[in-house]
């Protein structure tokens, strides 16, 4: 019945209310930001803080904390409800280098300091085909990325759509950026550039490799300096259908 849906969903904003792992900062332009010192104040170490955008469930942030224990990762989403999961697995097991934002993506400059971020995660974002600004690989979002990494810092995009993959290239071409890693099929890799990415997977990741889907991956440095130009391309569409990718935005203003 609805109200108990309506119920379950409320508890979980309480939970996330009370978890000393969330902070939520949903925000609105002409909001003044609430930054805090995530070194100092939040993590209580120096150790690499590293965000993962559109988290969804967390289920990757939390488990790359748990296999990388010298980094501090940060899952950052607008969905509350979802990301109660991962938040309440952290919290439950005792984790200090596992946390969550909740936020919207496009105002994710406002909470870090320049250079407080060593590395971006952009795992099976929506590929948001027809609007160039809300993709999370576009100059639109790598001028916001820019401000918060340090120089030279690394984004790295795990996707099953070919559409964001081949965009992504094209935006590395058009501003001469060289990619550290890129592969159109993940899991038939064995170098030690792509154990990182293959070493965990998210939920959706599980979802099209079992619809036989090739995972593809790339990894760049950002410079802080220097112009963005968006790449001037056509690029066909994604052929399949992208069921449950509309709920997984990290941009979209739902809860």
């Amino acid at each position: 019945p609805q109200n108990t849906m309506g119920k379950g969903k409320l508890a979980k904003f309480a939970d996330m209310a009370s978890n000393p792992l969330v902070v939520e900062r949903p925000f609105r332009p002409g909001d003044t930001p609430e930054r805090i010192d995530w070194h100092k104040d939040f993590f209580k170490n120096d150790n690499p803080i590293i965000l993962e955008l559109g988290c969804g469930r967390g289920e990757y942030t939390v488990g790359m904390g748990r296999l990388y224990p010298q980094n501090n990762y940060l899952g950052v989403d607008i969905k509350g409800a979802r990301m109660w999961t991962g938040a309440q697995e952290a919290l439950k097991d005792g984790m200090t280098n596992v946390g969550f934002l909740r936020t919207n993506i496009e105002f994710i400059d406002q909470f870090f300091a320049p250079s407080e971020v060593a590395e971006i995660w952009l795992t099976f974002s929506d590929p948001q085909m027809k609007k160039a600004t809300k993709r999370l690989t576009s100059t639109y979002f790598l001028q916001r990325y820019r401000k918060i990494l340090c120089d030279g810092g690394i984004v790295h995009l795990k996707t099953d759509s070919n559409f964001l993959f081949t965009y992504t290239e094209e935006m590395l071409k058009a501003n001469n950026l060289q990619p550290l890693v890129c592969t159109r099929s993940l899991y038939k890799e064995t170098s030690e550039e792509t154990a990182e990415a293959r070493s965990r997977q998210t939920y959706y990741e599980e979802m099209w490799r079992s619809r036989g889907i090739d995972i593809k991956y790339l990894a760049f440095r950002l410079p802080q300096e220097g112009e963005l130009v968006e790449p001037n391309v056509e690029i066909p569409f994604d052929e399949y259908r992208s069921y449950g990718r509309n709920k997984r935005s990290g941009n979209d203003a739902g809860i």
